[in-house]
């Protein structure tokens, strides 16, 4: 059985450590609050540039564009969206075993596809695994701006221009709510599935022709889909870690109560001994 001493420690340790977690349940609670707002702050642009690519793409025009057409698929990209840091519950082994058992299922040969990881927990799931890493990005700070992954994703619409690739997807974490994320597969090349149900498309007149509209529009729309997914995951991060800590924070209320308890039991065990003793050696005296 544990000495009082050991018990007593064991309550401090435990205090200090839910101390730490209830702070950093407040911390991600600030943090989800802002990257909560800038996913629903990029909603209108994705929506209405998504509108002019329908437009331009799906009218009667006769644009044509290499990113719009489907090819026989002979390399696969990946952009997998993970953290640079744990402590957020099962937020990145969901996204990360979504990926591996579609990689495992797909494909049978490392040349048949490839993966760009945004994260470090990816990256190094990644290179354990033995998943193919043709780019990778961490360090991202909690609320990125466009430009910190523009890199990233340019180098993998390029992939694609360029013939390397011939789909490329991204697995990332979908905000619902703060208790609820959901692991989402999104194709982002070639973009074969514009959503254009129920949307009454504006007409515009273009200058200069709809090709040369879309080669520059296209890369962006693709671009501005995965900084979309990386701002959603981004409040799934937060909210993940938020609850993670939340329930650290109960659990290690629970072992204190349950720590007192035994102390209590042990202190009240080691004073009838005590007393059983002294009551001994009064009646050996007498």
């Amino acid at each position: 059985m544990a000495s009082l001493r050991d018990i007593k420690n064991r309550i401090n340790s435990t205090k200090s450590t839910q101390k730490i977690t209830s702070a950093m349940e407040m911390v991600s609670a600030s943090k989800l609050n802002k990257a909560e707002q800038n996913a629903k702050k990029f909603v209108p642009y994705m929506e209405k540039i998504q509108e002019v690519v329908a437009s331009i793409a799906g009218g009667n025009t006769g644009a044509d564009h290499p990113m719009l057409q489907s090819r026989p698929v002979k390399k696969t990209g990946y952009i997998v969206i993970t953290s640079d840091r744990g402590l957020a519950g099962p937020y990145n082994s969901n996204v990360l075993r979504a990926l591996y058992q579609k990689v495992q299922k797909e494909h049978s040969s490392k040349d048949e596809y490839t993966v760009l990881p945004i994260g470090k927990i990816g990256r190094e799931f990644c290179k354990k695994n033995g998943l193919p890493i043709v780019k990778d990005v961490t360090g991202l700070p909690d609320q990125p701006d466009f430009a910190e992954i523009k890199e990233i994703a340019s180098y993998a619409v390029k992939l694609f221009a360029d013939g390397e690739i011939d789909e490329l997807h991204i697995f990332y974490n979908h905000f619902i709510s703060a208790i609820s994320q959901e692991v989402t597969q999104k194709k982002v090349l070639p973009l074969t599935d514009i959503d254009t149900e129920g949307k009454n498309l504006t007409s515009y007149e273009y200058e200069p022709e709809e090709e040369e509209i879309l080669k520059t529009l296209l890369p962006q729309y693709a671009e501005s889909i995965v900084y979309g997914a990386l701002l959603d995951g981004k409040a799934s991060e937060h909210a993940s870690r938020m609850t993670a800590m939340r329930s650290a924070t109960d659990n290690a209320g629970e072992l204190i109560d349950d720590l007192t308890l035994s102390y209590n039991r042990a202190r009240q065990a080691a004073i009838t001994q005590e007393i059983s003793e002294i009551s001994a050696g009064a009646a050996a005296l007498e």
